[in-house]
């Protein structure tokens, strides 16, 4: 454990003004690399139901045609059905960041981060554009994937940027994830809920990878020696070192030099492919959990929450829909700040208690024994706490728990957990969306 706290251990206590300055600012720039991460792929999400059932086109005809379609779906069943399943937008969202989160860790190191920040901006642009101008699902869908790639790459870059600052910062991450929920859902649903059509609520949003490019370039506080636009195992090995050298007080400093010199020749020999092989095996208590609670969660929300529907209620499906996922993404929001108070080791304990939840709402949507909405709208706020705390505790635990030359592979690895059982959870809801729709 001595070995695993040494690079991004809390700091020494300093009455020193600019460090805390430097804190507050990484802090604060890695919540809104957080909010702006995940804002797109929270919209998406959002308005995947509106994604699939509205179009605004200028051809009547195929206008009607989708009419028509979507009247003889909902005829024939006794649930308010889609043609297609949300999961459809779901495997959009997430398949390009499952694709990147399961080979970048091999080769991304090569990328300087830089590099990797401009191409989340420009995806995330592009995401919002087409989805915001386009005339059918499948150009819908593309936009969806644009937004994908650039939440899974942002994803995996920030969590391996976090090693070279205070671990605090994850922190800052996690709980601006959870903010993009709460904003991006909430935003939607208010805009539309407003009049507004979901064309130009998305364009309204474009504003956000700006904000993600100004707290990248501009808010973080870099190490001096920090590979912007450069990469090399030896650039960021010693710039790891420099950050150690910068939290510890003066005179550990001096007892300690030969350590150091020592822990810096260590770090030097980069990771073969073997190491990265072992590490992922590793992290497989980690990662096996994580995407057991993410699989019941996004089942759930993409395979379930079309299906509970409340004719009687004076909010209209779209209406219910939308609420359902903002007020799933208050509970992440508020668990994802959590570590700033506590931290949660048990893992598996989310994992089952989510699995619990997807059983009781599978059995919900078969017998329709809910009497309104707001039953469930207080438990997809409680299916929120707990992904979101598996979330942010498990990379919490990886950062404290690896040794420091794998520690930035092991943080982008392991992100893999979460985007592998949403992926999986898309791919189980189409059989169940078929089944629930063809009673």
């Amino acid at each position: 454990m001595d070995q695993a706290d040494s690079v991004n251990s809390d700091p020494v206590v300093t009455t020193d003004g600019e460090g805390r300055v430097q804190r507050w600012r990484n802090c604060i720039g890695f919540w809104l690399l957080g909010l702006c991460n995940n804002f797109g792929y929270v919209v998406m999400l959002s308005a995947a139901n509106d994604i699939l059932k509205k179009q605004e086109s200028q051809n009547t005809t195929v206008h009607a045609l989708t009419n028509v379609e979507m009247m003889n779906s909902s005829n024939s069943s006794r649930y308010d059905c889609n043609p297609v399943s949300t999961a459809a937008v779901l495997l959009a969202d997430i398949l390009p960041t499952l694709i990147i989160k399961l080979t970048a860790p091999f080769y991304i190191h090569k990328v300087p981060y830089g590099f990797r920040v401009l191409v989340c901006f420009i995806t995330a642009v592009v995401s919002f554009l087409m989805v915001s101008f386009s005339t059918t699902v499948l150009m819908s869908l593309f936009g969806v994937v644009f937004a994908s790639v650039s939440a899974g790459l942002g994803e995996l870059s920030f969590l391996s940027l976090s090693v070279f600052f205070n671990r605090n910062v994850l922190n800052g991450w996690g709980s601006g994830t959870g903010a993009a929920g709460v904003g991006g859902a909430l935003l939607y649903s208010v805009f539309t809920q407003a009049g507004l059509t979901p064309r130009i609520s998305l364009m309204i949003m474009l504003f956000v990878p700006g904000i993600l490019a100004v707290s990248y370039f501009f808010l973080l506080a870099f190490p001096a020696s920090f590979p912007q636009w450069s990469r090399s195992e030896v650039t960021h090995s010693s710039s790891a070192v420099e950050n150690v050298q910068e939290r510890r007080p003066l005179i550990e400093e001096v007892a300690d030099t030969e350590h150091q010199e020592e822990q810096e020749g260590k770090r030097i020999r980069p990771l073969s492919f073997t190491d990265k092989l072992k590490i992922m095996k590793g992290l497989g208590k980690f990662i096996v959990p994580l995407g057991l609670v993410y699989f019941a969660e996004y089942y759930i929300n993409q395979g379930l929450m079309e299906l509970l529907y409340f004719p009687n209620s004076r909010l209209s499906h779209p209406e219910q829909y939308r609420w359902y996922q903002t007020l799933y993404q208050i509970g992440v929001f508020f668990s994802r700040t959590s570590l700033f108070f506590f931290k949660i080791r048990k893992i598996l304990l989310f994992c089952l208690l989510q699995c619990v939840n997807a059983v009781l709402l599978s059995v919900a949507v078969y017998y329709q024994f809910l009497p309104n909405p707001w039953v469930v709208f207080i438990i997809v706020f409680y299916e929120g706490l707990l992904g979101g705390a598996a979330y942010v505790n498990t990379f919490y635990f990886i950062s404290k728990e690896t040794a420091d030359r794998e520690r930035e592979f092991a943080m982008a690895a392991a992100s893999v957990g979460d985007s592998l059982g949403i992926a999986l959870s898309a791919a189980a809801s189409f059989p169940v969306h078929h089944y629930f729709c063809s009673l």
